[in-house]
């Protein structure tokens, strides 16, 4: 299931962010890489035990973990914390598939959803896509500064080269409460239907049973 997250920043927020990534030194993105991502990664990335982190995490995450469809789609129980990443003229990030646990040893986690936070206006550089191979073809996420894009992180995807300018993320992953995908996407469809009834019929009886079903599977099918 991708799912696009709309506002996940406000133009305050953004500016924040810029002028934090503005002033901080990258690295080499591959050094964060397993042997075989390491092959096909060209990017940039803020080191790990930067001291910007706490700030940069404060304003992205707090937004994005506190996100009403972020929380309805995810049903996040681990998020991890995100790498900042920027990809300039002739960077991409070839075909991968996201390492199903991560974390340190002490605090490891599965990878259930994967999560690209868009911090520059598209305007700002040609290609850089996230491109997502489904059932049903390829999937291009390209999206206005502030807004996000979940996708299944066993899913084979890659970031295309930027031809021009300079594209800049955030990546994280979360591990759901909700461990099967199919079932991640029935309860999103089934907590949609339910809020939008809710604001139809507040008092119809109905409704009431369709949020005690939403509520009794999500018990179900929970692992915390």
């Amino acid at each position: 299931m991708l799912v696009p997250v709309h506002g996940v920043l406000n133009q305050d927020q953004l500016q924040q962010v810029r002028t934090i990534l503005d002033e901080s030194r990258f690295i080499d993105g591959r050094l964060s890489a397993g042997l075989t991502a390491r092959k096909v990664k060209r990017n940039e990335e803020i080191p790990q035990d930067a001291a910007v982190l706490n700030q940069l995490n404060n304003i992205v995450m707090n937004a994005l973990y506190n996100h009403p469809v972020y929380q309805a789609a995810v049903m996040p129980h681990r998020v991890a914390t995100p790498f900042y990443a920027r990809y300039g003229s002739g960077q991409y990030y070839g075909d991968h598939v996201d390492d199903p646990i991560m974390g340190p040893m002490q605090a490891r986690y599965r990878t259930d959803v994967s999560t690209t936070v868009f911090l520059n206006d598209p305007s700002e550089y040609d290609g850089g896509e996230t491109v997502i191979r489904t059932q049903y073809g390829n999937h291009k996420a390209k999206l206005a500064a502030g807004d996000a894009i979940t996708y299944p992180s066993g899913s084979l995807h890659h970031v295309a080269e930027v031809t021009r300018g300079t594209r800049l993320v955030a990546v994280t992953w979360a591990q759901s409460m909700i461990r099967d995908p199919a079932r991640r996407e029935l309860l999103y469809e089934l907590h949609k239907t339910r809020e939008s009834l809710q604001k139809k019929y507040p008092d119809d009886e109905e409704i009431v049973r369709v949020d005690h079903t939403y509520i009794n599977l999500v018990r179900m099918w929970a692992e915390i």
